[in-house]
């Protein structure tokens, strides 16, 4: 199943923070850095080119992380599309550091937050952020100073719009004692179903749900597989039909390195599941 032609307008649309409607498939930059998320890509020609595809196709939600290379993805997409057209919104986010390939330490402090924003707009070439997320609550930093800090970024016009990653329902709360919350970016897939109230809050108080890592898994689930060969699909689109339809407050970011993939990503929009299929991959 591959249609080139279809955009993302095809998912339809979500507001993020009430004011910025985007397009309800996004793209996810981390991939376009080096293996382990680290260092530069492969081919950086290759990895502009897969950005500028994705808003060829529509895509005007791209995420992203200033520890993503670090640093590599934010300023790839500077790169390839700086200046931006008038719809796309980046969202990047801030709290963690790196080391080394697949090594996240956790850094929530408040000046490093600050610091990190500051990095952030320089690399995007942007006066403001439309989203920035607190990437992980850091266990040595009390987290409302580090939401603290994110409070005084937007009251200096850095950040337009707060979102937060990787929390629990109450975590969320206490951002939200704070501060008004648009997004959380949580875990979600097949296997792991642990922000699943998390999903129903968001679509019940307007927040915007942005799944990370909802590909895992795919290879050996049977009902996966039944389903997509019945849509003639591959399990990646499905998975990406399945949420767009689980709930209207969930805003797919699938990532890739691949101009190739970038279209059957988006190809995946003209895929239809009944309720019947969305309750068998709901309960898969």
């Amino acid at each position: 199943m591959r249609h080139p032609t279809t955009t993302a307008a095809r998912a339809g649309t979500i507001d993020v923070g009430g004011d910025l409607t985007v397009n309800r498939l996004g793209f996810g930059a981390m991939r376009i850095t080096g293996p382990g998320i680290w260092g530069e890509p492969p081919d950086r020609d290759e990895a502009k080119a897969v950005l500028r595809r994705a808003v060829d196709l529509g895509v005007n939600f791209i995420d992203t992380a200033d520890s993503y290379g670090p640093a590599v993805s934010e300023t790839l997409i500077a790169e390839a599309l700086y200046p931006y057209p008038d719809d796309v919104v980046i969202a990047t986010k801030g709290g963690l550091e790196r080391t080394g390939p697949n090594v996240w330490p956790h850094n929530a402090r408040p000046e490093h937050l600050k610091e990190a924003c500051e990095g952030s707009l320089r690399r995007l070439r942007l006066d403001q952020i439309p989203l920035y997320q607190l990437h992980r609550p850091d266990p040595a930093v009390p987290y409302e100073d580090s939401v603290g800090a994110l409070v005084e970024l937007k009251a200096e016009g850095k950040v337009r719009h707060i979102g937060v990653s990787n929390v629990t329902e109450d975590q969320l709360r206490r951002a939200q004692a704070l501060t008004p919350v648009a997004s959380i970016q949580n875990r979600y897939n097949l296997g792991d179903r642990s922000s699943e109230s998390l999903v129903d809050l968001c679509e019940q108080e307007s927040l915007v749900f942005l799944p990370w890592a909802p590909m895992q898994d795919l290879d050996g689930n049977d009902v996966v597989r039944t389903i997509a060969a019945r849509h003639d699909a591959t399990p990646r689109q499905l998975i990406l039909a399945w949420l767009l339809a689980r709930s209207p407050a969930i805003l797919p970011i699938p990532g890739t390195g691949s101009v190739t993939h970038v279209d059957t990503n988006i190809a995946a929009t003209d895929l239809r599941l009944d309720a019947r299929e969305v309750e068998q991959l709901t309960n898969a």
